[in-house]
C-alpha cells in the first residue's frame, strides 16, 4: 500500500500571483522520482491567508469559543491541522515562507501529536534550517532531489546519495497536472533561478553567483499548455529575464507566436535595456518591474547593487518611447540611506512616469549579506516575520514611520488610483514634489475619512479612491489659491479614471466634463495654466 504525502503551504491570498508553486515543484518531483514513485500517494494541498480572514471575520459566531480562546494564528493552524488529518496522510511537506512560518510551525506541531512525519523547505527554512526545530526534518535550498531521498528513507529506512538537480529531466508542475492553471486564472512561469547579482538585503545574496535555466524544450511545451488553456496572465520568475538578451528575445518571438492573448509580467533590470530588446517587449501584451530601490548611487553601493542615475535614467526613456508598461520599486530604511535620500528616491522614481511604484520597507533575512553585517551597518531590526528594519544611524524610527505614510499614500493614490497620466501635472502646478504630496493625503485620509481603510485598501474601490483623490486635490488648490484652475484637474481624473475602469471591467459608463476631451488627451494637459487660458470651456458627456 503506498505511503499517503501531502505537500501544503499557506499562501497570503488565491490569485494568480499567488500560486503554491514551490510546493507543487517539490510535489512533481516526488510524483516523477524513481526512487518514490511507487512508494507514494501524492496530494497537493494549499491553503491562504485570505480564506481564514473571512472566515474569521464571517463565522466568529459558529467558532465562538475558537475564537475567544486563541489567537488568529491558532485560529489558522487548528483548521489547516484539521483538513490535512481528514487525508490521513503519513507525511506532510511544507513550503516556508516568511508570511507563514510561524503558523506552519503550529500545524507541525499539531501533526506530530498525531504521529505525522513532517518536513519542510523554503526560503525561510533554508536560511536557517536549525532554528526550525517543529518540523522532524528540515531541507534547505533545492528540494527537488533532496526531498524524494528524504520521503524514501522515511518509508525504507535506506539512506541514498542525492544527486544534482538535472534540469533537463525536471518534471514540470504545470504539464503532469499537479498544478492547473484553470484553478488560478493565471500562471507563476519558472523560467531560471540563481541570479547574476548579489545585492545583499537578498536570500541570493550568498549563494553561486550562477543562473540556472529550464530547457528550451520544457518552456516551449508549458508555453503551448498556456495557449491550449487561454490562461489570461503570467507572472515570469526570473528575476534578470533581461540579462540573457539572445534567449530573452528568444522567448518574446515564441510568446508572440503561441500566446499573443496572454498578457506578461517580467522582472528585468533597466541597465540591460536597450531599444531592440524594447522593441520585441513592445510586440506582446506585458509589463516590466524594475528595481530602482534607491537614487542615491552611495546607497546602492553600500547594499552591493550597481546603479548609475544617468545610465537608469536613458534605459527607462527607452520604454517610455517605446510605450512598454513599467512599475519601479523603492527600499526604504537602506543602510546609509535618510529620510531625506528616500523622498529623492519618490521624487526620482515618479519622475520617470512608472505606472505603478511599490515602495516597502527594508526586511533583514536570515541567510543574507546584510543580516550577517547588521550591526556593522547600524541596523536594528525585528527579529519576528517579516523582519523590518527598526532604525538605522542615519534613519530614525519616527523616519521608518513617516516613510511608510509615504509608501501607504502613494499605494492608494497613485497605484491603486491610477493616476500616473496626469500626477506629475498635478505636482507640477501645486509645486509639490511626490513624496511630500503623498504624505499629504496620507495625513488627509486619516483625520477626514474614517472608513478609507475599508473602502480602499480592502475593496480597492476605484471610483471612491477617485472621489478623494478629487476632494484632496480641491483642498490643495484652495490652499494655494488656484480654485480656477480645479475644472480641468477635475476634468483629468475622471476622464482617465473612466477610461482606465473601461479597460478594466470592459463596462462603459458616461461622465460630464468641463472640457472637450480631445484637449484632455492632448499636450495642452501637462500645463493647467496654459490650459485655462487656451481652451474654451464646453460642457460635455463623455462615455469612455
Amino acid at each position: 500500500m503506498k505511503s499517503k504525502i501531502i505537500f501544503t503551504t499557506l499562501l497570503i491570498e488565491k490569485s494568480p500571483q499567488a500560486i503554491p508553486l514551490g510546493a507543487a515543484c517539490v510535489a512533481s518531483a516526488v510524483k516523477n522520482n524513481s526512487l518514490t514513485k511507487d512508494l507514494c500517494d501524492v496530494e497537493l494541498l494549499p491553503f491562504n491567508i485570505e480564506d481564514f480572514e473571512n472566515l474569521w471575520e464571517q463565522k466568529k459566531t459558529d467558532y465562538s469559543d475558537d475564537c475567544n480562546h486563541c489567537s488568529f494564528d491558532n485560529f489558522c493552524a487548528n483548521l489547516i491541522t484539521k483538513k490535512i488529518l481528514e487525508n490521513k496522510p503519513e507525511i506532510v511537506g511544507f513550503s516556508v515562507f516568511v508570511w507563514n512560518s510561524k503558523i506552519l510551525q503550529m500545524v507541525s506541531q499539531n501533526l506530530k501529536k498525531n504521529n505525522v512525519f513532517t518536513l519542510a523547505g523554503g526560503p525561510e527554512i533554508t536560511a536557517h534550517p536549525q532554528i526550525f526545530t517543529a518540523f522532524d526534518k528540515t531541507i534547505s535550498g533545492e528540494g527537488e532531489a533532496k526531498v524524494p531521498a528524504a520521503i524514501y528513507e522515511r518509508i525504507t529506512g535506506q539512506k541514498v546519495e542525492i544527486n544534482v538537480i538535472d534540469y533537463e529531466k525536471l518534471s514540470s508542475c504545470y504539464l503532469d497536472g499537479t498544478l492547473d492553471v484553470c484553478d488560478y486564472e493565471g500562471a507563476l512561469w519558472e523560467l531560471a533561478r540563481g541570479c547574476p547579482f548579489k545585492c545583499s538585503y537578498c536570500y541570493e545574496s550568498k549563494g553561486e553567483k550562477t543562473v540556472r535555466q529550464f530547457p528550451m524544450a520544457r518552456i516551449e511545451k508549458e508555453l503551448d499548455l498556456f495557449a491550449q488553456k487561454k490562461v489570461p496572465q503570467v507572472f515570469v520568475l526570473d528575476p534578470t529575464y533581461n540579462a540573457d538578451k539572445t534567449r530573452a528575445i528568444q522567448l518574446l518571438k515564441m510568446i508572440k507566436e503561441k500566446t499573443p492573448d496572454t498578457f506578461y509580467y517580467f522582472e528585468a533590470r533597466a541597465e540591460f535595456i536597450d531599444r531592440e530588446l524594447a522593441s520585441y517587449f513592445s510586440k506582446i501584451p506585458c509589463a516590466l518591474q524594475i528595481g530602482l530601490q534607491t537614487a542615491d548611487e552611495n546607497v546602492a553601493r553600500l547594499v552591493n547593487r550597481p546603479f548609475n542615475l544617468k545610465n537608469f535614467t536613458k534605459k527607462i526613456n527607452i520604454l517610455n518611447e517605446t510605450g512598454i508598461v513599467f512599475g519601479l520599486d523603492v527600499i526604504y530604511g537602506l543602510p546609509g540611506d535618510t529620510f531625506a535620500g528616500f523622498k529623492n528616491s519618490v521624487n526620482y522614481a515618479v519622475s520617470l512616469y512608472p505606472n505603478n511604484l511599490e515602495i516597502f520597507c527594508l526586511s533583514v533575512l536570515s541567510g543574507t549579506t546584510i543580516f550577517d553585517d547588521a550591526e556593522k551597518l547600524h541596523l536594528s531590526f525585528d527579529k519576528e516575520p517579516p523582519y523590518h528594519v527598526l532604525h538605522t544611524d542615519k534613519f530614525s524610527a519616527q523616519d521608518l514611520q513617516n516613510a511608510r505614510k509615504i509608501a501607504e499614500g502613494c499605494n492608494i493614490f497613485y497605484n491603486e488610483g491610477r493616476s500616473v497620466p496626469w500626477f506629475n501635472t498635478i505636482c507640477r502646478t501645486l509645486k509639490i514634489k511626490p513624496a511630500v504630496f503623498f504624505e499629504k493625503f496620507y495625513n488627509f485620509l486619516n483625520l477626514s475619512e474614517k472608513t478609507y481603510e475599508h473602502n480602499c485598501k480592502n475593496h480597492y474601490n476605484h471610483k471612491y479612491i477617485e472621489e478623494l483623490q478629487k476632494r484632496f486635490v480641491k483642498e490643495q488648490f484652495a490652499q494655494k489659491n488656484i480654485l480656477r484652475l480645479y475644472n480641468v484637474a477635475q476634468d483629468l481624473i475622471s476622464y482617465h479614471g473612466a477610461i482606465s475602469r473601461k479597460t478594466d471591467t470592459r463596462k462603459s459608463e458616461t461622465i460630464f466634463l468641463h472640457y472637450p476631451p480631445e484637449f484632455l488627451d492632448s499636450e495642452y494637459a501637462f500645463d493647467l495654466e496654459f490650459f485655462v487660458k487656451n481652451v474654451k470651456p464646453k460642457s460635455v458627456q463623455f462615455k469612455s
